[in-house]
């Protein structure tokens, strides 16, 4: 039997992966893309049905120990005060997140020039424009042009509306004289490319069934599977196959649990800042020992998650926070990088809309306010549609003890999973802290008549970032500035594991305009090469 090779392999169907499959399938290479999950199917998604909430605790909840599908694999996060959020499926968790969609900032990729912290990336911010534009025009985002913090965006689909809670909430930061700004949203609020408008249907993180909002299975696979992109889902990559120092293709198990062997000319991971570390650390170099890529020691080190901390604030009057999307309100970088505050970095406060009726019975309800009995549907009635939160999102620093290391727990083939070592700083807590007082001013400035806050949220790590840094030093890095492993040539990573440092916005834009950047530049690479 021939074996069969691509010029190709990209494994992971997430943000990262599946813009890295497209942009090689256009311009002609033949690409394989492989993932643990399997192709969804939008009609089956929990909102379509009334059960929806219940879903969302199940089979669609955002953690694996608790999903515990065939596509998961054991991931110990015992170690961490923040529990890591993830969906294998060809979608990655795009499937799942809420499209809120905001660029890094410019002095993000300069934080030891501009902040005395750290280290830069070895890449800049105007290097990533043209891909930024190119990633906003095949992800739909919608917004508003003219937003002080990004001057340069100058193309985007009309804001998802803030409605009467928004408004509310603009006025609270107005009257603060506080930077606020509609979110951007990777949501099409018009028909385009063949994908239906918003609805506003609201719980677009459990998908969506309407096709709206620009998860990569329906923004940048569907497109590559028209010019020729082979998909294989519920394929499990265990190892990369290494000869001679070169990347030569990837070991995986199929649906059926039998281990196969893929090869290509380069092999590109795309797996996450947990899938992809998973990966190098158990496949077997070629001296017969566990992991490679890895003689910086680095790989599964600088762990970032992004710790988030919950403001509540709850109104005497319905407002309309049950309809829309509820990750795509409105934003404020009053606080990023400001040298006045007690504490490095910044935060996004990341106003949100309400909550489900389940869920908004189990928060009051946890907060002793919800009573069985006669008074049940008034203490109900208190709560729901009259919530508005702000989650205050915290930049983190790269730490090489917060990291993704192999555990003896093995998933259903046989291949380890993950164990997470995480701490929240005390610089960090000091951020959270400051936040929740802020976010607190705000709520009552809006006419909460009770705030509630907390943090860590346990079930928030959403935004996982750094587990095989880029730089152009090989003793300090796992990549280069392309992409390339530094131990093992034709093997490249495009995902979030490759960031420097973070930022205090949600990352995927800037995952998915840096694997495009990458992309570019492998193509490159093998151009010069041949």
């Amino acid at each position: 039997m021939k074996k069969q090779e691509y010029d190709y392999i990209v494994v992971g169907a997430g943000a990262a992966g599946a813009a890295t499959a497209w942009r090689l399938v256009d311009k002609g290479f033949s690409v394989a893309l492989l993932d643990r999950g399997k192709e969804m199917d939008p009609q089956h998604y929990p909102s379509t049905g009334s059960n929806w909430e219940l879903r969302k605790q199940t089979d669609f909840n955002p953690v694996s120990a608790v999903r515990n599908l065939p596509s998961d694999y054991p991931i110990d996060d015992s170690n961490s005060p923040i529990a890591v959020c993830n969906f294998n499926a060809i979608g990655g968790s795009t499937i799942l997140f809420s499209g809120h969609f905001p660029r890094f900032l410019k002095r993000d990729f300069n934080l030891k020039t501009m902040d005395g912290l750290h280290e830069d990336w070895p890449i800049e911010y105007d290097n990533l424009i043209p891909y930024f534009e190119l990633n906003e025009k095949e992800m739909s985002v919608s917004g508003l042009v003219g937003d002080p913090m990004y001057p340069e965006i100058e193309s985007l689909l009309p804001p998802v509306p803030i409605g009467h809670a928004g408004t509310k909430i603009a006025e609270a930061f107005n009257q603060h004289n506080w930077h606020w700004w509609p979110s951007y949203s990777a949501i099409s609020t018009r028909e385009r490319n063949g994908r239906a408008a918003c609805i506003n249907l609201g719980p677009c993180n459990t998908g969506c069934p309407q096709g709206a909002k620009s998860s990569v299975d329906v923004t940048y696979i569907a497109k590559a599977k028209k010019k020729g992109l082979t998909v294989f889902p519920e394929c499990a990559v265990s190892s990369v196959i290494v000869e001679n120092k070169q990347a030569k293709g990837v070991k995986y198990f199929d649906s059926e649990g039998k281990l196969q062997a893929l090869y290509s000319r380069r092999t590109i991971l795309a797996a996450s800042a947990i899938g992809t570390p998973q990966i190098l650390l158990n496949s077997e170099a070629e001296n017969g020992s566990k992991g490679i890529a890895n003689s910086s020691g680095l790989v599964g080190r600088n762990l970032m998650i992004h710790p988030l901390g919950y403001t509540e604030g709850l109104f005497e009057n319905e407002i309309d926070v049950d309809i829309g999307p509820q990750g795509c309100l409105i934003y404020s970088l009053e606080h990023y990088r400001n040298p006045n505050e007690q504490f490095q970095l910044g935060y996004m406060m990341h106003v949100l809309r309400g909550t489900g009726p389940v869920e908004a019975s189990k928060s009051a309800f946890s907060r002793r306010k919800l009573r069985f009995g006669a008074n049940l549907t008034e203490d109900f009635q208190r709560f729901y549609k009259k919530q508005l939160s702000i989650s205050i999102i915290c930049d983190d620093l790269p730490n090489p003890d917060n990291r993704v290391q192999l555990s003896d727990k093995k998933d259903r083939f046989g291949i380890p999973g993950v164990m997470i070592k995480y701490r929240v700083s005390d610089n960090t807590q000091k951020m959270m802290n400051h936040g929740m007082t802020q976010a607190k001013k705000i709520l009552k400035s809006a006419g909460a008549s009770k705030t509630y806050a907390f943090g860590p949220v346990r079930n928030s790590g959403w935004h996982l970032m750094g587990t095989c840094k880029m730089g152009t030093n090989s003793k300090n890095s796992v990549v280069n500035e392309m992409g390339e492993c530094h131990d093992v040539s034709g093997l490249f990573i495009t995902d979030s594991s490759c960031f420097v440092s973070g930022s205090c916005v949600n990352p995927a834009n800037t995952i998915q305009t840096l694997a495009l950047y990458l992309t570019d530049k492998i193509v490159e690479f093998d151009e010069h090469a041949a």
